[in-house]
């Protein structure tokens, strides 16, 4: 249940040989020789995903558990639940993230600062420069390789494959979206003695928290989804509002997460510390399914007492203290 090492999901390597890459499609390995520098970067946005995927997801029954190196989330892909639809999303933005920082960051030969026009709302006396993170770019080079192993599938009009990979599609598009739509312009004051008599401004991508909390509340309204004859998603239920390109979809009903299932993919929750005082998904009551759980105490180290000494450093103690955990039968 500990974040994994190695994410190759989207695969990481400084150096890649492209061949011996485990986990690329065949229109992806293309792009990878084409664009080996950028695989670096593309491993890195990939890891950046599925941490901030473990953050979102810590107090809930699935906690974005990796279990296996070649598809990271194991099993639980197979199934195109609500959690999966995330993952895919928070991925794709990773990607996006990475590949736009590597950019104003002089990383990469083929792109550089952003070239976003000067927004009109920008008062006249501002510089609009700088360098900022090329969104633009990072957009586009993630939906041409995320998207590439999807876009080569050729299943039969209708069918539940075919729904699954309309499902990818759309997802990846939201997190890409949720990246490219939460950047916003930075400025930087210059002058004499810190005065702000002139600014300059630039186009600079959210911290990638903010990406995750826009994802996870898209999570918690996620459409279902099933697939028409014609091949197209269509709701479940029409008296919902049709997805935007920024929502997320689902075409299976996710398991409960409860017990271990190997079909599913399901890690259960035996084992996991839960949180006695709470009602919510991380209370004991529900992170258990009605199991139960075991007390014990444990042994935390905490820094107190600190102090700031001229000049200039802070100096804590060390405070132990013995708390009560409890987790799941």
């Amino acid at each position: 249940m500990s974040p994994v090492q190695r994410p190759e999901m989207f695969i990481i390597g400084a150096q890649p040989v492209c061949s011996q890459l485990p986990g690329l499609s065949p229109g992806q390995r293309k792009l990878c020789q084409l664009y080996q520098e950028h695989m670096a970067y593309i491993g890195e946005g990939a890891k950046t995903g599925i941490k901030e995927c473990q953050y979102q997801f810590r107090q809930r029954r699935w906690n974005c558990s990796t279990v296996d190196n070649m598809s990271v989330f194991g099993r639980v892909m197979q199934i195109g639940s609500r959690e999966t639809a995330f993952a895919y999303a928070v991925s794709a933005a990773g990607v996006a993230d990475a590949v736009s920082r590597a950019c104003r960051e002089g990383e990469l030969s083929t792109c550089g600062c952003s070239r976003a026009a000067r927004p009109q709302d920008l008062p006249r006396d501002w510089l609009w420069g700088g360098c900022g993170d090329n969104v633009d770019y990072g957009y586009r080079f993630a939906k041409e390789f995320v998207d590439a192993r999807e876009r080569e599938k050729n299943f039969a009009k209708g069918s539940e494959e075919q729904a699954r990979v309309l499902m990818n599609l759309q997802n990846n598009e939201a997190g890409r979206r949720a990246v490219y739509k939460m950047a916003d312009v930075a400025c930087k004051c210059h002058g004499v003695s810190g005065s702000c008599s002139l600014k300059t401004c630039w186009l600079q991508l959210a911290e990638f928290r903010k990406v995750g909390d826009q994802l996870k509340e898209k999570y918690d309204s996620a459409a279902a989804m099933r697939i028409t004859r014609k091949g197209k998603l269509e709701l479940v239920n029409s008296r919902f509002n049709q997805p935007t390109p920024e929502d997320l979809v689902y075409v299976d009903s996710s398991p409960d997460y409860c017990l271990r299932n190997e079909t599913t993919g399901s890690l259960g929750t035996q084992g996991r510390l839960c949180n006695k005082t709470s009602e919510g998904m991380d209370g004991c009551e529900l992170m258990c399914c009605g199991r139960g759980y075991d007390q014990f105490k444990s042994v935390q180290v905490e820094r107190c007492h600190c102090k700031f000494h001229w000049c200039c450093y802070v100096k804590c103690k060390k405070c132990t203290e013995i708390v009560d955990q409890y987790v799941c039968k």
